[in-house]
């Protein structure tokens, strides 16, 4: 049976008789039926009957189902209400718009609204580059996506997304310092989505784009930063090209190997195995080959769209032609990011000695974590049940931070490399081991660093390609 987990925390209130043993018993059969009991709250008490509320992780709904008739199968006692606290977390969504000016009296009014705010427009239609400083776009990410290529989930709309971009929205805050709002487009049609996101983008000062399927992630992505003046990240591909690399920087050090010197195979070859082996090289990688449905991608063969061909056309210069199971052996580092379950540890096994396995397929990774660490030295995944868990929440909120700070209009490749190799660096070399070769989400200093590597990288550009920005300098006049 699959472990109880937090994202399946039920309370049940329960009502029992009076007595000690009544509650121990409860309890007890909680965690008979496989539930982990994280707490026991009484609710009201008489002198014959006590409510309790028992908070536990279950595995799924109908483990939760199974410990409430559990519960009732016991004398006495009766399960009166089932709460998930999931669900309970999502009531009435999980961000909102708070003011940042005091609005107390008419003085107070006057300046934030009528007659005050219309010198600020004036300012701002005199010199467009203005409203960066003198609005909410100073500090503002739109979260845009159609709902089609949802992590796990797959196409289930842009209602159903909501929830997804909510939670993003909720990290860029609490991780980046980074106001950002979902904009969820009911359609799939890649000039509609375009023509939207331009027509919005006066409000913000980048857009993250979020699970909008392959191959149109591509172009909608490549469009929007080649006619905005404001940067343009699709998550999927570079959020996790990023943590990848800074994952694989510190790997390879755990192992004594050069980026340069290690065969690497990457399965998945869709937006985010693009970005990972376009990243990769970028770094020095040279020896890659990527692995679609249809077995190794190699020049000459017909390889569905030009991104498959551009991987083809500058990776595996041996001309491999084989299966992934077969591209595995001798191999010194393993890349997943495509289905789960399609290796095994034996698989694993055929590469050499020293192997990296980064099994990053959600929920269910391509080989099982614990099969592959017994001849693999260093095992990742994307989930946090297990070490060294590949999280894009490691990228996004410090990426945007450097990219607003420095009023940057274009996201470059380098300022993305620089971003890994920050992410990297906030592990120490006293830290360092095969369980431990990225820091955890919850790290501070992550979001700094990325931050401040972007932020010098943007700048640096800026310095160089004078004419890529119109941004005011800091001594926007004010008092138009």
């Amino acid at each position: 049976m699959a472990m109880p987990s937090p994202s399946y925390t039920i309370t049940l209130r329960v009502e029992v008789p009076a007595s000690q043993r009544a509650t121990s018993t409860v309890v007890g059969a909680v965690a008979e039926a496989g539930a982990a009991v994280m707490g026991v709250d009484i609710a009201h008490s008489t002198t014959t009957k006590l409510i309790v509320d028992v908070t536990c992780d279950t595995v799924d709904v109908e483990h939760g189902e199974e410990v409430v008739a559990a519960l009732n199968a016991l004398e006495g006692v009766k399960v009166l209400k089932m709460s998930d606290s999931t669900f309970l977390m999502h009531l009435g969504g999980k961000i909102e718009v708070n003011a940042k000016v005091p609005l107390k009296t008419r003085r107070d009014l006057s300046r934030a609204y009528t007659p005050g705010v219309a010198r600020v427009c004036l300012a701002i239609a005199a010199n467009p580059a203005d409203a960066r400083r003198l609005t909410i776009k100073r500090n503002t990410v739109a979260v845009v996506t159609d709902g089609t290529a949802v992590l796990g989930l797959g196409d289930i709309g842009p209602a159903a997304a909501l929830p997804v971009m909510e939670g993003k929205a909720a990290l860029f805050k609490q991780f980046g310092g980074v106001d950002a709002w979902p904009v969820c487009l009911d359609t799939k049609d890649t000039e509609e989505i375009i023509s939207i996101v331009k027509a919005l983008a006066p409000v913000y000062g980048g857009v993250n784009l979020e699970d909008i399927s392959a191959p149109r992630c591509f172009e909608i992505e490549a469009r929007l930063r080649d006619e905005l003046d404001i940067p343009v990240f699709h998550d999927d591909q570079h959020g996790t090209a990023i943590v990848v690399l800074a994952a694989l920087i510190n790997a390879l050090k755990v192992v004594d190997k050069k980026l340069e010197d290690v065969r690497i195979i990457v399965s998945g070859v869709g937006a985010a195995g693009n970005a990972i082996i376009r990243l990769l090289k970028a770094q020095g990688a040279q020896h890659i080959i990527g692995f679609g449905r249809g077995g190794a991608l190699h020049r000459g063969a017909t390889n569905g769209d030009e991104y498959r061909n551009w991987i083809a056309n500058n990776t595996n210069e041996e001309g491999f032609t084989g299966s992934l199971k077969e591209g595995l052996a001798g191999a010194d580092v393993f890349i997943g990011v495509s289905a789960g379950n399609i290796l095994t540890g034996v698989d694993v096994a055929t590469m050499n000695d020293g192997a990296v396995v980064f099994a990053l397929a959600n929920p269910t990774p391509e080989v099982d974590p614990i099969d592959a660490a017994e001849t693999a030295a260093v095992v990742a995944t994307g989930r946090s049940d297990y070490p060294n868990q590949i999280n894009n929440v490691l990228a996004f909120p410090g990426l945007f931070r450097g990219l607003l700070d420095a009023g940057a209009s274009h996201i470059s490749d380098e300022m993305l490399r620089v971003a890994a190799v920050a992410i990297a660096g906030v592990v120490s070399a006293d830290e360092l081991n095969s369980a431990f070769i990225i820091p955890g989400v919850f790290d501070h200093r992550v979001a700094e660093a990325v931050a401040e590597a972007v932020r010098a990288e943007a700048e640096s550009y800026l310095t160089k390609h004078p004419t890529a920005t119109e941004a005011s300098e800091p001594g926007v006049t004010l008092t138009r």
